[in-house]
C-alpha cells in the first residue's frame, strides 16, 4: 500500500512538473561576459521592439546600448527607464541624465530603509520589450560587465515570463 502511494505521488508530482514547464515554456537565449555578446544581444532586442521597452536596470553606464534606446523611442518605441537613485545620480558614467535630456521617462527609485534605516539598493536587471521579450540575468548595462567582468545574461521569449517581469516593473513605476 505504500508503495502505491510513492508511485502515485511520484505520478502527481511528474505531473504537475510538465504541466508547469508548458505553461513556461520559452526559447531561451543564453550569453556571457566579458566579451560574450551580452551588450550585442540587448542591443539587437532593443533595434527590434516595435511597440515599448521597458527597463529596470541598476547599473546602467553603455553609452551604445544608451543610443539604441534613444534609436528606438526617436522611432516611436514608448520607452520608460527605472535606475536606482544613488547609483544615477552618484555615477559620473550614469546614462541617466542623457536619457532624461532627450525626453525619455525615467523615474528613479530606492528601496524603503530596512531595519535601522540603511537603504537598499534597485539591483534589478532586466528590460521587457513589446510586452513578449525578457532580457534579464547579473548582466548591467556597463562597459566593465562587457568588458571586464563574468555576467550573464538570458533573452525569453516568452509572453507568459515578460508579462511576470512587467508587472514588477509597473511595481516600482508607480
Amino acid at each position: 500500500m505504500r508503495r502505491l502511494g510513492v508511485v502515485i505521488g511520484f505520478t502527481l508530482t511528474v505531473i504537475v512538473c510538465l504541466s508547469f514547464s508548458n505553461l513556461y515554456a520559452a526559447e531561451v537565449k543564453v550569453f556571457f561576459s566579458p566579451n560574450g555578446g551580452c551588450q550585442d544581444a540587448v542591443i539587437y532586442e532593443i533595434q527590434r521592439a516595435r511597440k515599448s521597452i521597458d527597463v529596470a536596470m541598476y547599473a546602467f553606464t553603455s553609452r551604445p546600448i544608451a543610443r539604441a534606446i534613444l534609436d528606438a523611442y526617436r522611432r516611436g518605441v514608448k520607452v520608460r527607464v527605472v535606475m536606482d537613485k544613488r547609483f544615477a545620480t552618484s555615477s559620473r558614467f550614469s546614462k541617466y541624465n542623457f536619457l532624461k535630456k532627450r525626453g525619455i521617462p525615467v523615474k528613479l527609485v530606492s528601496p524603503p530603509p530596512g531595519k535601522g534605516g540603511r537603504v537598499g539598493l534597485m539591483h534589478h536587471k532586466f528590460a521587457v520589450i513589446d510586452g513578449k521579450v525578457l532580457l534579464t540575468g547579473s548582466f548591467n548595462w556597463t562597459a566593465s560587465a562587457e568588458k571586464l567582468n563574468y555576467e550573464n545574461l538570458l533573452v525569453f521569449y516568452s509572453e507568459r515570463i515578460a508579462k511576470i517581469y512587467e508587472r514588477e516593473f509597473e511595481r516600482l513605476w508607480r
